[in-house]
């Protein structure tokens, strides 16, 4: 493709959706939408396969914490014993539940196969496709492990002290924004194909950074130096937030991570959009 090519097929695209209403846009990712859960419904007994790593990594840090707070009633970082077991399986819910194979892998493959050259020709903005099939295939998975850690928490730990079920609703937006935010983060590090040939291993490094700051421990856990740091980075909004939320409310709290998540959603926004078009441009000028 040169690059006279990529501009007419980049202008026509623009008028079929520039010319159409915002709702009538919106309508084909939805339809993405909908097709990966129809999907993924049909393999749920793949899905629930993975429950056993979730099970035995919940066991083993219920045995952990358990050992660690000896004495009823002692706190470790303002965290009751049930506290932190009940944060830790949360976390790991949405860690396990919402895992970005689509923004983590597909992204870089089709860069590097090639597949970029049709998928950024098609009738809708590619960083949208790719977030709508990931948005079908976490609507699945979550509830599932939502219901096993519900489950195994209550037989294994017991009722939260302090649970406030009025709070769900603003827990829930907690989840849904800080899944977007660690999805817009991931497509972005996958958009560096554009320029690298493997973008793993900085996949592998941000996972690593999310899951031991903020999902096994929580913030509050690591040297009072380094928490307002931590409170500064996406770690604070994807998983650490939410799992606070539940073990202890507040509505302070909330209206702090609310902020701190809207504010890295319209970060990760503007970011997917200039990496993207640069790399879409670098591809033109490269002649496909």
């Amino acid at each position: 493709m040169n690059r006279t090519s990529g501009s007419a097929a980049s202008i026509c695209m623009k008028a079929v959706d520039g010319s159409a209403p915002w709702y009538r846009r919106g309508r084909k990712y939805i339809v993405i939408y909908r097709s990966v859960v129809m999907e993924n419904i049909q393999y749920v007994v793949n899905i629930a396969m993975g429950f056993l790593s979730y099970f035995i990594i919940n066991f083993v840090m219920i045995n952990l914490w358990d050992y660690m707070y000896g004495t009823s009633g002692e706190a470790i970082a303002g965290y009751g014993k049930e506290q932190m077991i009940w944060y830790v399986m949360i976390t790991e819910m949405i860690w396990f539940g919402a895992r970005g194979a689509t923004v983590a892998r597909q992204v870089s493959t089709d860069i590097r196969n090639g597949n970029i050259v049709y998928m950024v020709n098609k009738p809708y903005y590619y960083p949208f496709y790719v977030m709508a099939k990931y948005t079908g295939e976490w609507s699945v998975q979550l509830p599932m492990y939502a219901g096993l850690a519900v489950v195994m928490g209550m037989a294994m730990v017991g009722r939260l002290p302090g649970f406030r079920a009025a709070a769900l609703p603003a827990v829930i937006l907690c989840v849904i924004l800080g899944i977007t935010i660690n999805a817009g983060f991931k497509l972005c590090i996958s958009l560096l194909s554009f320029w690298i040939e493997d973008a793993h291993p900085f996949q592998w490094l941000y996972d690593k950074l999310i899951l031991v700051i903020g999902v096994i421990f929580p913030i509050e856990i690591f040297p009072e130096k380094l928490q307002p740091f931590f409170r500064l980075t996406p770690i604070y909004t994807v998983c650490y937030g939410p799992a606070k939320l539940v073990v202890d409310f507040s509505g302070e709290k909330c209206m702090e991570i609310l902020c701190a998540q809207l504010l890295y959603v319209l970060a990760g926004g503007i970011l997917i959009y200039l990496v993207y078009r640069k790399g879409v441009k670098k591809l033109y000028v490269n002649g496909g």
